[in-house]
């Protein structure tokens, strides 16, 4: 689970979040309309790490941008690093702008975070930032931002605001109940295969990217479910198909669908036939 100050949501309410704040940082990234959207090329400030800020930055990751963050907390930056929501911790803004300065030119995915030595505040590094000319492309939105962030926001910056499905959505969770690690592949490629036949590249493109990434970057509290935002008709030709491939035996286990709407949701457990 990830570590954090104050707030400790349940694994599958953290992926939700997760999947909120990448649908808001997609729309940042503007692709041509045959080219997978992603945010490579830009950068980041995810603020202090605490589990928001754990959050948005596995949406980062996942969209492709690169991301800073800053802990007066050198042992919750360790425990990010051991849960994969960062690539480097260092001690220092130097240290973090060398690596991020040749990912970004790389447009290439990284996590920084600074613990610096000796310890400082957030408003510290944030005037830092503003002191060495670092101009984020995006920033967190918060109900009490750091004064700095209105200096950043006046020059450019934008903010991250998470986004949740609206009435015409609908968030699908699958989930094989025993062997995942045989079945949810195949159950991946059949929920790529329903969302491909969507006719809206809107909805299609950052979908594909989702099912292709999340689950490197969300690691163990992803690998036994999966979650993915799409329409109606979507879900339930996913759905049709989980029942299909399960009665023939393609696929050979209890199976778990929900399709999870803005005010309700509906479980199914698929099983085999008895005979099989």
């Amino acid at each position: 689970m990830i570590s954090t100050l104050h707030w400790k949501p349940h694994p599958r309410e953290f992926v939700r979040i997760v999947e909120s704040f990448y649908a808001g940082l997609i729309l940042a990234a503007k692709p041509s309309p045959d080219a997978e959207p992603g945010l490579g090329g830009k950068l980041l400030y995810a603020g202090q790490l605490d589990a928001k800020a754990s959050a948005l930055l596995l949406a980062a990751n996942i969209a492709g941008a690169a991301s800073l963050a800053f802990s007066a907390d050198a042992a919750a930056g360790k425990q990010a690093i051991r849960n994969g929501v960062v690539d480097f911790l260092v001690t220092s803004l130097d240290e973090a702008l060398r690596i991020l300065k040749n990912e970004i030119r790389k447009r290439s995915t990284v996590a920084v975070c600074v613990a610096p030595e000796p310890q400082s505040t957030e408003a510290d590094f944030a005037r830092q930032l503003l002191e060495r000319g670092v101009l984020p492309d995006l920033l967190p939105t918060r109900s009490a931002p750091a004064p700095e962030f209105a200096s950043f926001l006046s020059q450019g910056s934008r903010l991250v605001v998470a986004i949740y499905p609206d009435d015409n959505q609908v968030l699908l969770d699958w989930k094989a109940t025993s062997a995942p690690a045989q079945w949810m592949p195949k159950l991946d490629a059949l929920a790529l295969d329903c969302l491909s036949a969507d006719p809206n590249p809107a909805v299609v493109a950052p979908g594909r990217r989702w099912l292709r990434l999340a689950p490197r970057y969300l690691g163990r509290i992803y690998s036994g479910s999966r979650l993915l935002r799409c329409d109606e008709s979507t879900a339930k030709r996913f759905l049709d198909r989980v029942w299909e491939q399960v009665a023939s035996g393609e696929i050979g286990v209890n199976t778990e669908v929900s399709l999870i709407h803005a005010m309700t949701s509906q479980w199914h457990l698929v099983s085999p036939p008895r005979h099989l």
